[in-house]
């Protein structure tokens, strides 16, 4: 990834799969710009971007369409153009990650998921498409929760079901453009997002017990991730890969 200029969101802190993802792509050559929601962890993301000799750090609430506008144009101030972002972001509150779906799930929350979890990602792809370069990558990270049901990951469900389709209408629409867009389904990882999850650990131990491999890292997050943002995955488009052990493959939850 020499050369490539990436813009990194969702990164709260070191366990962050946003985290894993900015090291391998770093350590690949990549030039790295970050995005923070709010200033609680403003503090954070300019440690880790300084870590990964990056002195672009730029505020963003993809909830807000003139935030996403404002990031973009103040990032047209370090690049004109640049090769693709990573898009790390999901959120819903979390009474509703505890619970019998039906039970828990409100109109609102159901809206607030998808707007943040899903239509963020093409929200930021229309405020940049513009100023990508050709053959720059869009990636972004879902979950095996939008094909099966998890226990407590409930609306969150959904939302990565809507994310993975707007992956793949995302890549049509820039296919024009010789843009790329892909996500990478993780396998469950230990990280502040997800300990907001009830029994997560013991749904993380269950995990570890029927995979095919060795535990998954936020770091082999990020060598896919780095893979599929490089002119080595040129033929990927429009797909969610797993990077979960094989787990799909050896139970269901």
């Amino acid at each position: 990834m020499k050369g490539r200029r990436m813009l990194i969101t969702g990164i709260s802190g070191k366990l962050s799969i946003a985290y894993g993802i900015a090291k391998m792509m770093y350590r690949s050559g990549a030039e790295l710009a970050f995005s923070y929601q709010n200033e609680r962890v403003r503090s954070r993301v300019e440690k880790i971007a300084r870590r990964f000799k990056s002195d672009i750090i730029l505020p963003c609430d993809v909830s807000s369409d003139e935030d996403i506008k404002l990031l973009f144009d103040k990032l047209k101030n370090f690049w004109k153009t640049f090769d693709g972002f990573v898009h790390s972001i999901a959120y819903v509150d979390s009474n509703q990650l505890r619970g019998d779906y039906v039970d828990v799930v409100t109109r609102k929350d159901f809206q607030i998921s998808h707007e943040i979890s899903s239509y963020s990602l093409v929200a930021m792809v229309k405020f940049c498409r513009d100023m990508l370069n050709e053959h720059s990558t869009i990636l972004t990270i879902t979950y095996i929760g939008s094909i099966l049901s998890v226990p407590n990951y409930n609306v969150m469900g959904p939302s990565k079901a809507s994310l993975e389709s707007n992956v793949r209408y995302i890549a049509s629409s820039l296919s024009r453009r010789k843009i790329r867009v892909n996500a990478i389904s993780s396998g469950p990882i230990m990280t502040i997002a997800s300990s907001r999850i009830k029994n997560f650990r013991r749904m993380y131990e269950h995990f570890k017990k029927n995979i095919l491999t060795d535990k998954i890292s936020i770091e082999d997050i990020g060598k896919c991730a780095v893979f599929l943002c490089s002119n080595m995955s040129s033929g990927i488009t429009g797909e969610v890969i797993n990077v979960d052990g094989g787990f799909r493959f050896t139970c269901r939850i």
